[in-house]
Formats: structure tokens, sequence, C-alpha cells
């Protein structure tokens, strides 16, 4: 809804022309310029947008959450008709108590690692006055309302024994004690699998319609913000520049960030091999920086003289939209991105790693936990292998055993060009220790924040390749144009680089020694669409470039399509499907595999045939009889697939599937559902 248009005072939240600066160095620099949107209860609504454009600085803003150094300069806030900026601290603290609650990305740093999950949600009860033993009961009804089983043992545990949906869904437990008017989701899926963040997804729109309460999601999942939300607003730069229905919004763009966030990301099985993904060129603004009348003309390719000097109008192409865009009438005219030619050799060279009865068994207590069970691979020179499964399935496992972090169970083989590898990397010789490398999904953690980028890469080219000197600057200099790195980085320390600059530095990293195979483990998860998919074409660069064999672990199941030619689907350990991945995504697929695709939120909307799986994993210690699937299975066979654990064989040229129902009675089934 536009500035312009009649509001109700039935709002549960409302902004109006709110412009926020944070001090930095005793200047105010402006970060939101007018936002203007309301929600009305029982409505969800999302904000989308690269990191740094405003979205955390809206929310944090519309409950007075901001740091010391922000502040309001303009604009009004109001909460079901209270004004924000008039109360005081006691009032404040009061409405937060009980009217507004806030659900953040990370649930294990919400929940204090040292206390049981009972006493941590009891409080949240005792705030609002409820003695220790009414919190008790109430801390039960309120696991049982986010749909926990067995809610009084889970009320018995720590944080860390529960899974990341578990802890999301306490968190949403405590969340909702006090029947907030107001709900705020602060990327509250990323990092869960598929399967996990459905019913994550599910539990919010079930809440929303049993609660009445309104929602506030920020996310940088545009699909999940298609599967819940009503309405979307698209920020940039601190501003609002298009709203409107969600479904409508992402059918059908109208300003040109929209149209670039929207090409950036791999839709309709997009592969690698077959379109480069669009980017938006150049990056946002920094905090502060003076803007021309329509902040984006400076990455937009329709942009004139009139972008520079003219603020944009709110237009309504159709009643309910708002866009702030002079050639709204152009968007149609904007090119995407043009095909690329297939990766040479990619998936037909010769085996590079080879993997047979591939075993992990950890020791919890007095009791064995067998995490991978004869895997059986194969990897082949300019090959993607993507690896998918929920949390607990084995992929990091597998990962690590390859790596050399963890050393596999006796009698298992892990083959590099044909010789047999030491179980840890202390017993591999430099040559393999170099020729399998790792990208972390987190670069924080992968790089030396006290050094500059040089610095990391020297060390990386020394202690990889061997090499110092001029050897290294050529290297390093070669390396750094490849991964889209100016020389000016070079003197930077991490923390003065953007997440995407940071990944460019530890993929530089990784790729120092020339390896043979890289494992690239959630490599964009923790960035927005537009960085990610610079990401992703750079990673197809380098595989072409490099020759080099990726090994892909992620959540984002279209991201692992686009860049992987073959998909292995992990489930308690075991592999339950490989194949191509046109194969494996298209189907006919294993039953597990069918409920994880089914699961992903897509911003073309919703797969018709949605399978949700009942129960949690099953825990690794106290398996299932016969196949592990089958206590979650739709499909389950009784009497067959709990007696005996089916082989994984060739259902089809090239494709394995472990399943008691042969391949021409799922395709079938799954064409009839």
């Amino acid at each position: 809804m536009s500035a312009t248009e009649t509001r109700t005072d039935t709002a549960a939240l409302r902004l109006d022309d709110l412009h926020v600066a944070y001090d930095v160095r005793g200047v105010p620099r402006p970060v939101l310029r007018g936002v203007t949107f309301e929600i009305k209860p029982g409505e969800a609504y999302g904000l989308v947008g690269e990191s740094g454009c405003g979205k955390s600085t809206t929310a944090y803003a519309a409950v007075r959450y901001l740091p010391e150094n922000g502040h309001v300069t303009s604009g009004s806030i109001t909460i079901a008709g209270e004004d924000m900026l008039a109360l005081s601290s006691s009032e404040l603290r009061d409405l937060r108590a009980s009217r507004i609650s806030m659900v953040y990305q990370d649930p294990g740093q919400s929940l204090n690692p040292t206390i049981k999950v009972g006493k941590q949600v009891a409080e949240a009860f005792t705030v609002l006055g409820f003695s220790a033993d009414e919190a008790k009961v109430k801390s039960v009804e309120a696991l049982n309302r986010v749909r926990i089983a067995d809610a009084d043992r889970v009320l018995d545990r720590y944080p860390y024994q529960l899974s990341g949906g578990m802890q999301q869904r306490v968190v949403i437990a405590m969340a909702l004690a006090c029947d907030p008017q107001l709900l705020i989701l602060d990327e509250p899926t990323t990092g869960l699998d598929a399967t996990v963040e459905a019913e994550v997804l599910d539990l919010v729109s079930m809440l929303r319609q049993e609660t009445g309460a309104a929602v506030l999601l920020i996310a940088h999942n545009l699909g999940v913000v298609r599967r819940i939300c009503d309405r979307v607003g698209v920020m940039y730069a601190g501003k609002i520049v298009e709203e409107g229905p969600a479904s409508e919004v992402f059918d059908n763009p109208q300003h040109p960030y929209t149209v670039g966030l929207l090409r950036c990301l791999p839709r309709r099985g997009a592969n690698k091999a077959e379109r480069r993904l669009d980017t938006i060129p150049g990056s946002l603004p920094l905090i502060g920086t003076e803007l021309p009348a329509c902040v984006f003309q400076d990455r937009c390719a329709l942009a004139t003289d009139e972008c520079r000097t003219n603020v944009p109008p709110a237009t309504h192409p159709v009643e309910g939209r708002t866009v702030y865009c002079h050639h709204t009438s152009q968007v149609g005219t904007l090119v995407e991105a043009p095909l690329q030619a297939p990766i040479a050799g990619a998936g037909v060279g010769d085996v590079v790693l080879h993997l047979e009865n591939v075993s992990k068994t950890f020791k919890q207590g007095n009791h064995e936990v067998r995490a991978l069970v004869d895997v059986d691979l194969d990897l082949r020179a300019g090959e993607t292998l993507g690896l998918v499964g929920e949390s607990g399935s084995g992929k990091t496992t597998l990962a690590k055993a390859i790596l050399g972090i963890h050393a596999a169970d006796p009698g298992s083989v892990i083959e590099l060009d044909g010789e047999q590898l030491a179980g840890l990397t202390t017993g591999r010789k430099a040559d393999a220790r170099r020729a399998i490398q790792i990208i972390f999904q987190n670069p924080d953690s992968a790089l030396n924040r006290s050094k500059t980028v040089r610095a990391i890469l020297e060390r990386s080219l020394y202690k990889l390749a061997g090499i110092r000197g001029k050897d290294a600057d050529d290297r390093m200099s070669a390396l750094t144009e490849e991964v889209r790195l100016s020389p000016r980085h070079l003197d930077m320390r991490p923390r003065a680089l953007s997440g995407g600059l940071k990944q460019r530095v530890a993929i530089a990293g990784a790729f120092a020694g020339g390896p043979r195979i890289v494992v690239c483990d959630e490599p964009t998860s923790a960035l927005d669409v537009s960085v990610q998919a610079a990401i992703l074409n750079l990673l197809g660069d380098l595989q072409r470039d490099e020759q080099a064999s990726y090994i892909v672990i992620s959540h984002d199941l279209g991201v692992v399509r686009y860049l992987s030619d073959r998909i292995a689907v992990l489930y308690l350990g075991r592999l339950m499907e490989l194949g191509p991945a046109e194969v494996v995504f298209n189907g006919p697929h294993h039953p597990y595999t069918e409920a994880l695709l089914s699961a992903v939120p897509s911003v073309d909307g919703d797969p018709p045939d949605r399978i949700r799986l009942t129960g949690e994993l099953p825990s690794a210690i106290d398996l299932p009889t016969g196949c592990v699937f089958h206590t979650r299975c739709p499909r389950a066979i009784k009497g067959t697939c709990e007696a005996s654990e089916p082989p994984l064989v060739e259902v089809e040229p090239g494709h394995a599937m472990r399943c008691h129902i042969p391949i021409d009675e799922l395709r079938t089934l799954q064409h009839a559902d």
C-alpha cells in the first residue's frame, strides 16, 4: 500500500515516511530514507533485498531495538495504534512483553546452552506474571502448540540435544507465549534443511491463522517469502521500490531491481552448462552515501538523466501494486544473461576419486552411531557431485572422511587417482593434501581477521603450492583475476570486505594449490541472491578453466541442481539414490527424494503435490528395522519395508536406487499424484 492510499486504524504495524540514521564518528549517516508500509492483523508481509539495504534496520526500528548510535530522524511508527516513538522505557518494555515477539536466524544463539529447555520456556511465562507451577503447565502447552511431541521429554533436555528444527520450534513457542499481535521473523529458516524448513513455514502459517498475529518476515530466500507472505516489499538502499501481493510481484515484477533479483536465482531447472545466472552490476551504496533522485540509477540498465534529477513517482500498474520507477513500461525490454558454452569434459573424464564401502562409526557413551554405511561413489574429472539430504543424513561426515578430517572405519577405501589415501590428512602425502580442498559455508571461519588478503593468500600459496617470491606474486595475480578481486582488495583485511568478497578470498585460497577436488560445503547459504549468483557463476568458470571436480553440499536444492552433474541422496548414512541430476530431479525418484524436492519453497510457487513427512529423523543409535526410511515413508509397503532393507541397485542406466518399489511402479505412482 502506498503512502497516498487511505489507511485504516486497524494496522498491527504501520510505518509512515520513516527515516533512520546511524551516527558514524559523530556524523549521522542515513540508512532508511522514507519507508512506508503497513501490516494488518493476520497478514504476513515480507521484506526482501540485498544485504545492507535496510531490512533488519526497519524491523529493529519498528520495535525500538536500534543500537545506541541509531535513531529515528523523522516519520512515525505505530503498533496496534500505539505511537512507538512516544512510549516511555517502562511502557516500551510492557509493550514488547505483551504484544511483540521476534524470532532470529539462529535458534542456537537465542537459547542458553547451559540451561535446560524447560526452564527457558517457563521464563517466558513467569515474566508475564504466571507462577512457577503455572509456567510449567504453560510450557507443555506451548510446545504442544508448535507440534512438538513428547513435550515433557523435550523440556528436560539441553538445547544442544535438539535438532535445528526442534530448536527453532522451541524459540517460536517462547515467542508466542504472550500471544503477540506482531511477530517479527528475521531469517528464521536459514541453515535448516528443506523438510525442516517446510515444517517451520507450515507452523508459522498455521499459528498465524490460529492467533491472528501479523507477521513481518525478513528473508534472503525469495521462495520462503512466496510461500508464507501475502504481500512483499522490495527494498533498496533504505527505500521500498516495489510493493504488492507476493505472487504478483514475483510473477510479474515491475521494477528493474526486482527483475534483477529474480533473475539471479537458478529457476526452473537451470543448469550451469546451459546459462550463466544474471547478476546485478555494482554494489549497494555505503551507509550515508548521498544518493540521486532514484537510489537504483547507478546499477540500472534503464537509467536516464531523469532518474538522476527527479524522484520516481509512485505508480500503480494494477490495484494493490506500487512501483517507484520512471520507466516501468520498459522493464520488459531488460535482456537476460546469454547462454554459455557447456563446460568442457564435465562428467566424461577419468575417475579421480573412488569410494568403496566407506563407513564411519562414532562412539556416543556406550553406543555406536553409524554415521555412514557402506557408501560407494565415483567422482570424475571436471564433474560436480551434489550431496543432498536432511541434517544428520551423513553429508558432512562423508565430506570430512574424503578430506581426512575424520578417519573412515577400517575396510573403507578412498582412492585418489587409483592410489588409496590414509584415513587422516596427517598421514597423506603433500600432493594428496593439496589435491582435495574445501570452501566453507562461513568465510569468516576460514579467514584470519588480523591478516590482509595478500598475507592470507601468500600463506595458502606457500602451504599448498610451496611457492614464494615472484612465482607467488604471479600466481596471486592470476588467482585474484580469476575470482574477480581487484588489486586494492589485497591490502584490506576481511572485516573490511562484504560477505561476497570474503567468499571470493576463501575460494582463491582453496584454488591456490591447483586442487583436483574441491568440497563446497554450503558455499552460498549466508549470501543474498545477487552475491550468490556471482559466486555460482565464478564456481562454474573456475571448474571450466581449472578442470576441478566439485562435491557440493547444500540445503538449497536449486543451487545443487544448478551446479551438479550427478546427485547423491543420503539418509541416515546410506545412499538412497544416485544418478544424473536431470534424472534425479525430474523423476521417477526415491520416495525420500520425492519428499525432499516437494518441500523446497519456490519463488515460482509451491508444487501441487507437496509431500509432508511425519515424525523426526530416527536416531542413528536405534535405527528402524528393514528400510531405514519406512517409518516416515508415505509409500511404504506394509509387511515388506519394515522386514528387510533394500539393496542399492541400478534401476536404469546410470541411475541407482535403494527401494522395494519397482521403478515402473514409482513412475506410475508419482505421475498419478
